[in-house]
């Protein structure tokens, strides 16, 4: 059986809109996202021969996000994060600082703090790139 052959049952997708991430090296994105944000990987592809990961499917704060590495030879080229940021509304904005700010690898951006039109906001860049942002009271 090849590695493209489903071999698990789909999890669920959960969230209206799934933000689908392609970063270098997806499984270690996967296993960082675990440590950072509590993610619960629900489905993967195995590697292929050069240890990239054609898809993953993780659960972070109630939503699916999904994962890719970079396939130049499908016309799916390295391309450096831009231009978005992967925003968590949190309950419990304090513990989720806690836990993301203090993860080794990532880069606080913008500390945690009281925004001008009153949420708590705070801004953190992982090892991938990926620019993500904390959002409670």
């Amino acid at each position: 059986m090849s590695a493209m052959e489903q071999t698990q049952e789909v999890p669920e997708t959960k969230g209206g809109v799934v933000a689908y991430l392609s970063v270098d090296g997806a499984a270690k994105a996967a296993e960082f996202y675990a440590k950072a944000f509590g993610a619960e990987q629900v489905f993967a592809y195995p590697p292929d021969e050069k240890g990239r990961t054609m898809h993953v499917h993780l659960y972070v704060n109630g939503s699916s996000v999904m994962l890719s590495d970079f396939y130049p030879e499908h016309g799916h080229a390295f391309e450096k994060p831009q231009g978005f940021t992967m925003h968590l509304i949190v309950d419990d904005i304090d513990a989720w600082w806690e836990r993301v700010s203090n993860t080794e690898g990532m880069t606080v951006e913008l500390p945690l703090q009281k925004m001008f039109w009153g949420d708590r906001y705070a801004t953190l860049r992982d090892p991938f790139g990926v620019l993500w942002a904390l959002v409670g009271k």
